[in-house]
């Protein structure tokens, strides 16, 4: 009996990481042997840095809410206190893109904040 070596298969699973490999460097994205490979710690890092994305994200709102805070005498940690007295509930997505795209709505809620606070340590 022959050998039966499921070729379209094979060709199509090897054509498949190829194109993927599509883009690298050298025999990265020539060689099946060493796309395989290429592709594989591709996916590891595309999955952990998805995760990554969101940290940083974060960071940035965070740099931009602390420079418009900061323009208003007042620090990110003191703000962010001030937003919990004033119960106020915005997340930094929404108050970094107030920070940069209107500042005069975020200078009434920095004042608002200051207000929340001054009371709070009054009493």
């Amino acid at each position: 009996m022959p050998r039966a070596t499921n070729s379209p298969a094979s060709r199509s699973r090897r054509k498949r990481v190829l194109l993927r490999a599509k883009g690298f460097r050298g025999f990265r994205s020539k060689l099946y042997r060493y796309a395989k490979d290429a592709v594989i710690k591709a996916r590891q890092y595309e999955y952990r840095d998805r995760k990554k994305r969101k940290g940083q994200f974060r960071r940035l709102w965070i740099q931009r809410i602390s420079a418009a805070s900061r323009a208003q005498g007042m620090t990110y940690s003191r703000f962010t206190e001030g937003l919990k007295a004033a119960g106020i509930e915005v997340d930094r997505k929404i108050l970094a893109d107030l920070a940069v795209n209107d500042i005069a709505s975020f200078n009434l809620i920095v004042e608002q904040a200051k207000d929340a606070l001054a009371k709070k340590h009054a009493a």
